[in-house]
């Protein structure tokens, strides 16, 4: 008897488990949007070097009846490929005679200079971005990236703060301030006066975005009964999926940075409003020595799912009861060093860094840089959200009928293989390229899919937040790793794709050491992991021993796992033993 017995009594996954995973679920649309929105935000419009003086480009091709295009071969050079204008160079002085029809002379040894009176940018693609207002480019191209590696360092800094703080006040007192918190500076960074500005905005947008989605994850998880946790799941993922479609269209028809900024961040205000109605996990509660709390919670959940009758048998004995041997666990106080003190959990630790770092630093790799696949951003941003489904779906499966483990090991090592694919793919084949990047984040994708659900279920109750917040910063130096890990293409340009499908190979071999998952009960307490070593819950190593204890030094043990009594009767160690023939004896 445990906790999972109690979800079975009120309902199961009933009227309230359906009202409230929709409604954790959907800030997950603005999750993708937070997590993405550097591409539209610090989108790099096509530019080139202002002018000198008081030169109008307008004024000039009337003048010389030319078009513009035409007109800047006087002022900017080529760039080293040839096919178009540089955008970091111009002429000291302007080299009329380039325009002429047949123009001969060697433009390498004519003068140039960078762009000191700043730059001229396009505003076909985007209106307004934070690249274009405060000229992000060439030599400061660096701080475009910059902005997407604070922010993550922000999510990282979420991860260890909010994971601790959760365990400690509850999941639902901690979400409740991370939506707030997101809606006001997320809100306020829209505001922005200058760069620094906004870098300290989006750092403490990060850390609300952590908030969010670990303590959402395990709220819908420890109200979530066993059978149905692989379902859900996969399913409220899709929300993740379908925002990174919306931030596309949101991004195309808004065009604006700081527009777009407030509309990604504004809807949190309502999250904030209807989140008072959640119901705190009773687990926590019981396992914070909140026992009369918790028992409300349950009374108010079987009401909500038409169980009233559940009510007056569900009393604080029968909690006890079944939670008797977690109430003494929770007795004792944990930290993240609990995560490496038994031999279970570290393995266990060691296992999930490798995959949340690898699954991260693989996706926001592919995901942070859609410019250079040469395609419309907005609409390569609905393809590498669209993917998602499909991959989603096999992950469904996979998980329902493979288990945690074999869906982890493969997600990872398919889209390692597919990485390495497309370094063998030459550079002007885009179609193929893309193509295969979109495979490849489709994987990522499915993997990361896999770990929040695996993670949920691998730590027990009384850490689960601090272990989700622990392993999950390793995610946040992935994603903080990736942009960095581009530059290296200056050195080869394959270097990147064997770094991260390197990282994705070596994190597949680490999940194979991850234990299997599928159709268990939640673990409550350290205990119950390490028990799990050699197959048997606490509940049945409990029932072993009272059965020890029964039987008299004279009564034979039978091969079936059972004992004969002096009376003649069998006696059987679990349920199992009792419904088979004796296979599954421990």
């Amino acid at each position: 008897m445990g906790f999972t017995d109690l979800l079975e009594e009120v309902g199961g996954f009933g009227r309230y488990q359906w009202l409230h995973v929709t409604l954790i679920s959907l800030p997950g649309l603005m999750m993708a949007s937070q997590n993405l929105l550097n591409n539209f935000v610090s989108g790099i419009p096509v530019h080139h070097c202002r002018l000198p003086g008081n030169l109008s480009l307008l004024n000039l091709s009337i003048t010389y009846q030319m078009d513009e295009q035409q007109l800047l071969k006087a002022f900017i050079p080529p760039d080293s490929s040839g096919n178009r204008l540089d955008r970091c160079q111009r002429y000291v002085e302007p080299q009329w005679h380039l325009l002429a029809p047949n123009s001969s002379d060697n433009i390498s040894k004519l003068q140039t200079e960078g762009c000191v009176d700043g730059w001229t940018f396009d505003q076909s693609e985007f209106f307004a971005t934070t690249v274009s207002e405060w000229g992000l480019v060439c030599s400061l191209r660096p701080l475009k990236q910059m902005i997407q590696t604070i922010y993550m360092g922000g999510v990282l800094t979420g991860a260890i703060i909010y994971g601790g703080l959760s365990d400690r006040f509850g999941r639902k007192s901690v979400l409740i301030w991370s939506y707030l918190q997101l809606g006001v500076l997320g809100c306020s960074s829209a505001l922005s006066p200058s760069y620094s500005a906004y870098c300290v905005f989006r750092f403490l947008s990060g850390m609300a975005v952590s908030g969010i989605i670990l303590n959402g994850v395990s709220l819908k998880v420890e109200w979530i009964p066993t059978k149905s946790r692989t379902l859900v799941g996969t399913l409220t993922s899709f929300f993740f999926t379908f925002g990174q479609m919306l931030l596309a269209g949101v991004a195309y028809w808004l065009r604006d940075w700081r527009k777009l900024q407030v509309f990604v961040c504004a809807p949190h205000f309502l999250f904030f409003t209807y989140s008072w109605w959640y119901s705190e996990s009773a687990r926590w509660l019981v396992l914070n020595r909140q026992s009369e709390d918790a028992l409300k919670s349950l009374h108010r959940v079987a009401r909500i799912n038409g169980r009233p009758e559940v009510v007056d048998k569900l009393t604080l004995e029968v909690l006890h009861s079944h939670m008797g041997k977690e109430i003494e666990s929770s007795r004792s106080s944990f930290t993240a060093f609990d995560l490496l003190r038994t031999r279970r959990m570290r393995r266990i630790s060691a296992c999930l860094i490798a995959v949340w770092f690898s699954t991260s630093f693989a996706y926001y790799g592919l995901a942070m840089d859609l410019q250079k696949f040469g395609v419309n951003i907005y609409l390569m941003q609905i393809i590498f959200g669209a993917v998602d489904i499909p991959a989603k779906f096999l992950a469904l499966g996979m998980l329902s009928y493979l288990g945690r483990r074999v869906s982890q090991v493969s997600c990872l090592f398919l889209s390692a293989v597919i990485i390495f694919a497309n370094i063998f793919v030459p550079s002007d084949v885009q179609t193929l390229r893309t193509t295969l990047a979109c495979l490849g984040k489709a994987f990522t994708s499915a993997s990361f899919t896999t770990v929040y659900l695996y993670t949920g279920e691998l730590y027990p109750t009384v850490i689960r937040q601090t272990g989700m917040g622990f392993v999950s910063t390793m995610a946040r130096v992935g994603s903080m790793a990736a942009p960095a890990v581009l530059i290296l293409d200056e050195v080869l340009p394959a270097l990147p794709s064997m770094v991260y499908g390197g990282a994705a190979v070596l994190a597949s071999g680490f999940a194979c050491f991850l234990p299997e998952t599928l159709n268990r009960p939640l673990p409550d307490t350290i205990e119950d992991v390490e028990e799990r070593r050699s197959g048997r819950s606490s509940s049945q190593m409990k029932e072993t021993v009272s059965l020890k204890e029964d039987v008299n030094s004279s009564d034979d043990v039978m091969p079936c796992g059972g004992v004969v009594t002096k009376k003649g009767n069998v006696a059987f160690k679990d349920r199992k033993d009792r419904e088979g023939s004796g296979l599954n004896a421990l």
